[in-house]
């Protein structure tokens, strides 16, 4: 059965295989302290910037909860959209290792502003008061939509003016940036993202994430919370091994955009049936909308996806650096067959 849940259900690039391979070739030192490694924090930093520290980690939950550990103490409060992430999908983990108190805000588009975040943030200096001491944001967002560079100074600016740091989840930061047509710097570094989980895993890699930590006071305490959050491999050269031919090569963006192209495409066929509505802005290369429970069950017969909203029907669709335009075709018959 054909998935379109996530992308998390892709394959991995021939390419990021062949690399893997190439690292298996002989014995290297442990936990990070071999050439494979080395390469692919001097590729990330060519990416992004010379002077940031990369950890690379297991996961994207294990990303986001170290990353968010080298911004915060446990007395601070994290701000994040009601639908992010750490909110939904990851069990409370950041909360738990952070042992900071989430504060998640209703947003129209699973985007902040800084008009959203201000209400929240008082109660500075008061010892009764979790202390405002990070915003998390998504690029994509959890609702696909995008953060464009201006809206991202935006939020920073008033963040930093505040005494806080703000953390990225880059899970889809490349279908972002092939959005918009910009580099990674550009939507990071140059915007004044503190830290940021940065993943591959979504679109073309086989397993691991890094943390690429830009904020110096970060940059001292970043390497003891990954070990003490379970996160170094031993034999780390098969998480740094991909990253290297990802950048290098430039899959990182052609598999980006072929995935955001076949969410375009699959937008354009959906949009003309009168029983489906879209909820969001197609931007990236997921795509949310609400269609009749009948044709919801008539379609999970042919394909994995996921019910986003019970209460109004509303279903996500995700495609991949490897969904085929023939796969969207026979999605979009399969609607077609059902309306007759």
């Amino acid at each position: 059965m054909r998935s379109f849940a996530s992308d998390n259900n892709s394959g991995v690039h021939p390419m990021i295989m062949d690399a893997i391979v190439r690292a298996n070739s002989d014995h290297a030192v442990g936990y990070g302290d071999d050439p494979w490694t080395a390469e692919a924090v001097e590729t990330i930093r060519q990416a992004f910037t010379p002077d940031c520290d990369v950890y690379f980690v297991f996961n994207g939950t294990g990303s986001n909860a170290v990353a968010l550990q080298t911004i915060t103490r446990p007395f601070n409060s994290i701000l994040c959209a009601e639908t992010a992430h750490i909110v939904i999908d990851e069990c409370g983990a950041p909360a738990k290792m952070t042992g900071c108190h989430i504060c998640s805000i209703p947003t129209p588009n699973g985007k902040l502003t800084p008009e959203l975040i201000k209400p929240h943030l008082v109660g500075f200096g008061e010892q009764h008061h979790s202390q405002p001491g990070a915003i998390y944001l998504s690029e994509c967002s959890e609702l696909g939509t995008i953060y464009t560079p201006e809206e991202l100074k935006a939020i920073t600016s008033l963040a930093h003016q505040n005494g806080m740091k703000v953390h990225m989840d880059g899970a889809r930061l490349a279908n972002a940036c092939a959005s918009l047509h910009l580099s990674f710097k550009a939507l990071t570094v140059d915007v004044g993202i503190d830290v940021l989980s940065f993943g591959g895993t979504k679109n073309g890699l086989m397993l691991g994430e890094c943390v690429i930590v830009f904020d110096e006071e970060a940059k001292k305490y970043a390497k003891f919370f990954r070990k003490q959050s379970a996160q170094l491999a031993s034999k780390l050269r098969y998480l740094s091994c991909q990253f290297t031919p990802y950048l290098e090569t430039g899959i990182w963006l052609t598999n980006a955009q072929h995935a955001n192209a076949m969410a375009q495409k699959l937008y354009s066929a959906l949009n003309q049936f009168p029983n489906i509505r879209f909820t969001q802005k197609v931007e990236s290369n997921q795509l949310f909308m609400t269609m009749p429970r009948p044709l919801i069950e008539y379609l999970q017969e042919k394909y994995f996806f996921y019910i986003w909203n019970e209460a109004n029907n509303e279903i996500r669709l995700v495609t991949s650096f490897d969904t085929k335009p023939e796969e969207i075709d026979e999605l979009v018959q399969a609607v077609e067959a059902f309306n007759k």
